[in-house]
């Protein structure tokens, strides 16, 4: 009798094992839908898949990517890897926020995440972040490192969003050195190069030797023009470090870039779901979280003045002594 009870309790032991093996060996699975953008774009859509790559790496999540050529492209989508079950699916960017909102009600046990839009349902963290402070620096580097006294902006679409980017800059610039010129000008695209090289062209043209966007892949022609103008005329990148972007015969044309950790945002909303810990919400990550600033490459090629200008400001940001402005007509 009790040899038998043991072989009893052997048995479900060993199912219990078999079960819990089971359950651990099941992968966590992220997904995400890019924006119009796409993958490619070395800035935005290209960090938030950073993120997802470092869950692999560092968690062997299984990993999607479903790329959007067109906005009517989002909701089905969305739909799509919501069908699949995957554990956390993101929605990249703040265009695909009325998407969102209508998938995340159709599927409210599913675990959402949007980056640069806010979404307040239990099933959807927001991740937010302050492109206006870090925008601040670069518009710093460039007002004390411009020759002319003249610098660019080229936004991809005029959105409030986009705008922030604009308007801290532009602050940057003016608490840097006041005389300086500003140019902006807006693609009406995220993913048109050949505009974002046009439209730089003719800021270059017209006395601009640094040109910062705010515009995705469009971005990319913006870099393209400065190297296509040479010794003297810079880009600026934003998202990811854009360096490798512009560089020519060893040398870059980007002088800067503001880092936006778009991939650690994915990266800690995508572990706290691993974790059990995911909560609707909604994050906001500025200079004082290390969730924006710029890149380490500036180092290379700004000037020393120009970076501890960068450092003293970066500072006072910090503790509160200067508010940037998120509208540009807030810009004194």
């Amino acid at each position: 009798m009790k040899k038998r009870i043991l072989l009893v309790c052997l048995a479900l032991t060993l199912i219990l094992s078999l079960s819990v093996t089971g359950m651990a060996a099941g992968k966590f699975r992220v997904a995400m839908v890019t924006d119009v953008g796409g993958l490619g774009d070395k800035s935005f859509n290209d960090a938030a898949y950073d993120g997802l790559k470092m869950l692999q790496k560092q968690y062997g999540a299984e990993i999607k990517v479903v790329e959007s050529s067109k906005m009517e492209d989002y909701v089905p989508n969305l739909k799509s890897l919501a069908d699949q079950k995957f554990d956390v699916i993101w929605a990249i960017g703040f265009l695909m926020q009325d998407a969102l909102t209508e998938v995340a009600k159709a599927y409210p046990d599913q675990h959402f995440g949007i980056i640069d839009a806010e979404i307040k349902s239990p099933n959807v963290r927001s991740v937010l972040f302050k492109e206006h402070e870090g925008s601040f620096l670069v518009g710093v580097i460039a007002a004390m490192d411009s020759k002319k006294h003249k610098v660019g902006f080229v936004g991809g679409m005029e959105f409030p969003l986009i705008k922030r980017f604009e308007a801290g800059y532009r602050a940057g610039v003016k608490a840097a050195n006041p005389k300086t010129q500003v140019f902006s000008q807006y693609a009406g695209a995220f993913d048109n190069p050949t505009k974002g090289k046009e439209l730089a062209a003719s800021q270059f043209a017209i006395g601009a030797d640094i040109i910062y966007h705010a515009a995705g892949a469009t971005g990319l022609g913006v870099i393209a023009a400065a190297k296509e103008k040479g010794e003297g005329y810079w880009a600026i990148g934003v998202d990811k470090d854009q360096y490798a972007e512009g560089l020519v015969g060893g040398k870059s044309r980007v002088i800067a870039s503001m880092i936006k950790r778009v991939d650690v945002g994915v990266l800690k909303t995508s572990v706290d779901a691993l974790n059990g810990k995911f909560s609707g919400g909604t994050v906001e990550l500025g200079l004082k979280e290390d969730g924006v600033g710029v890149s380490e490459s500036a180092k290379k090629t700004a000037s020393k003045k120009a970076l501890a200008q960068v450092e003293r400001f970066k500072k006072q940001i910090i503790a509160g002594k200067i508010k940037v402005p998120t509208d540009p007509k807030d810009v004194k």
